[in-house]
């Protein structure tokens, strides 16, 4: 099954008419959801009142912020493994994206805290700092690869740093019950089902899917670039040589 989506050609066809579509459904769930998380629901004076509705982007970036690494080091895995090129273009696609929204959940955060704990950043927040230093792998993955002379040597060097700094997504998700953090516990997905009031629980989960959703998309315009880029590149060559 995976060999399937692996064909570059394949990948290409079915990208054409999904890309679209997933653009489409991103930006009427995004607007849903938006709307609803800061006009609609009632403001949560214990979150710090008006301010909390910086959660119906903060959340969906935190969450995206950590698939898009996973992403990332499960296609390195892949092309590591079983040398699948679109594997690797998939994860060279997820890069920049995931930085980006890690970013904005960096920049998000820090807004929510101002108010809510009377301050930006706190250096000694286990979770804090691993999600800076996800952020800092993102560029970190991007830079290495560029750095390298050759794909092969690109791909490698790249797919082993996502590999190895996958170990500190768990640690994202499990540091404020391991650590000290200012920040709350799960109220979303837990044993016991959501914490969260269902006024607030559907616009938030509503538009973490249109934000999925947008992510996608923009990974599969990212690998139709690349793979145009790779095709051209060796059109190039075999023009050189005279194939």
């Amino acid at each position: 099954m995976f060999s399937w989506f692996a064909n570059p050609h394949r990948f290409l066809m079915l990208s054409s008419w999904l890309a679209p579509l997933f653009y489409a459904a991103a930006a009427l769930l995004i607007a849903w959801g938006l709307w609803q998380g800061l006009w609609m629901v009632p403001k949560d004076d214990y979150q710090g009142g008006d301010i909390m509705r910086v959660m119906f982007i903060h959340v969906p970036a935190a969450w995206l912020a950590m698939a898009s690494y996973l992403g990332m080091a499960v296609m390195s895995f892949v092309w590591f493994i079983w040398r699948h090129e679109v594997a690797d273009i998939a994860a060279k696609a997820i890069a920049p994206l995931g930085a980006t929204w890690t970013a904005l959940c960096l920049a998000t955060g820090a807004i929510w805290g101002k108010p809510t704990w009377g301050t930006w950043w706190q250096w000694d927040d286990a979770r804090m700092m691993s999600v800076l230093f996800m952020f800092f792998l993102f560029l970190g993955y991007m830079a290495l690869r560029a750095a390298m002379d050759t794909r092969q040597k690109a791909a490698r060097a790249g797919a082993i740093l996502a590999m190895v700094g996958a170990l500190n997504v768990p640690l994202i998700k499990f540091s404020v019950d391991l650590f000290t953090s200012l920040q709350q516990d799960a109220s979303v997905f837990t044993p016991e089902g959501p914490k969260m009031a269902a006024v607030y629980l559907w616009p938030l989960l509503i538009s973490s899917l249109g934000h999925s959703l947008l992510f996608a998309a923009l990974v599969m315009t990212l690998m139709r670039a690349e793979i145009w880029t790779r095709r051209a590149a060796q059109s190039r060559v075999r023009l050189m040589t005279g194939d």
